[in-house]
């Protein structure tokens, strides 16, 4: 029988032979993922998270994937797409239209009611008209996912939204600057600001509400601010807000194949409808949980809904003579991201 120290020895060296790295399961890369949301929020516990996790088992731990939210690695929201352009952050996860002017190909999805609720409609029709139209776009970084929520409700925190007429005069916050267009072409006052200063500026008093979707409300505790939702007829939404997924190009490209293999896998198309499955469902659950926190739930008539299209109209016009002075036909974008959503709807 062996003796005591020759068992111990050979315990010791077994322990220091599985705490090195195994071949070909070494951790190689560690990338960061950079956003603006709370680690509650939707787009980590249902999007971030999982994604990185998959990334982690499908590299076989090759790649490691750290997640900052609430901007813990610095700067503002409105800097999330410069950070990865620079070097500053591997990945983030940001509103396009934060950066204004650097995505007027991807405006297109967030014109009012070219989306109208279905986000795993619109996300596939974004993946068919990427390559022939939205990919200039995205020349300095490398895209993984472009995609939307479930899209804007009118969230009140005074007068709830009965009619276009009840917004005459309103100042809600929004996103984009498309959506700043329709809410000036329905008589309201736009302000712009990220989503995370909205509960500020509702105390505050510096907004009367806001276009958001219903799942923000959870992570921002914006029932203790808002008295009522509006949608449209059969849920229909104002508009919506693009998300960009991004990484920074050099990093990608400094990849192994097998291992930027791992990230197309779960990148684009093969990313696109679980996605939005994910906001749709989320959006059931955050509904559910915005009713029984006593915020009054309007849905419009459908004559009503469309007053408001027929106002949204002229948005759709200012935008297409916008981005013709930067070469682009808007006219032919808009038709072919509406005949893209109606094939997957």
């Amino acid at each position: 029988m062996a003796s005591w120290p020759r068992i111990a020895a050979a315990a010791l060296g077994l322990a220091a032979a599985l705490s090195q790295p195994c071949p070909g399961f070494a951790q190689e890369v560690t990338l960061d993922i950079h956003h603006l949301l709370s680690s509650r929020a939707p787009a980590q516990v249902a999007f971030l998270e999982p994604w990185a996790r998959r990334i982690e088992t499908q590299s076989d731990g090759r790649i490691a994937i750290d997640i900052y939210p609430d901007m813990e690695l610095g700067g503002q929201p409105q800097q999330l797409y410069d950070q990865v352009v620079q070097g500053r952050v591997d990945i983030a996860w940001t509103v396009s239209g934060y950066t204004p002017g650097k995505f007027p190909r991807t405006e297109v999805f967030e014109l009012p009611f070219i989306h109208e609720k279905n986000a795993v409609a619109t996300n596939l029709a974004i993946q068919d008209v990427f390559d022939p139209y939205l990919a200039e776009d995205y020349t300095e970084v490398h895209p993984l996912l472009v995609h939307v929520h479930a899209g804007q409700a009118f969230d009140s925190a005074g007068q709830p939204v009965r009619s276009l007429d009840d917004l005459k005069g309103l100042r809600f916050r929004t996103p984009t600057r498309t959506g700043g267009w329709m809410l000036e072409a329905f008589g309201a006052k736009s302000v712009g600001m990220p989503v995370p200063a909205l509960p500020l500026a509702l105390d505050k008093d510096i907004v009367d509400g806001a276009v958001i979707p219903y799942e923000i409300f959870p992570p921002l505790r914006l029932q203790e601010h808002v008295s009522a939702v509006t949608v449209g007829h059969d849920d229909r939404r104002f508009g919506t807000a693009v998300f960009i997924f991004i990484m920074n190009k050099q990093v990608y490209e400094g990849l192994p194949p097998d291992l930027r293999q791992v990230i197309d896998a779960n990148s684009g198309r093969n990313l696109a409808a679980d996605i939005g499955q994910v906001w749709m469902d989320v959006e059931t659950k955050a509904s559910q949980f915005i009713e029984t926190s006593g915020v009054e739930m309007i849905e419009l008539s459908a004559e009503e809904t469309d007053r408001l299209q027929r106002a949204s109209e002229p948005v759709i016009d200012r935008w297409i003579d916008d981005v013709a002075s930067r070469g682009i036909d808007g006219r032919q974008l808009v038709q072919a991201a509406k005949e893209a959503i109606s094939r997957h709807q």
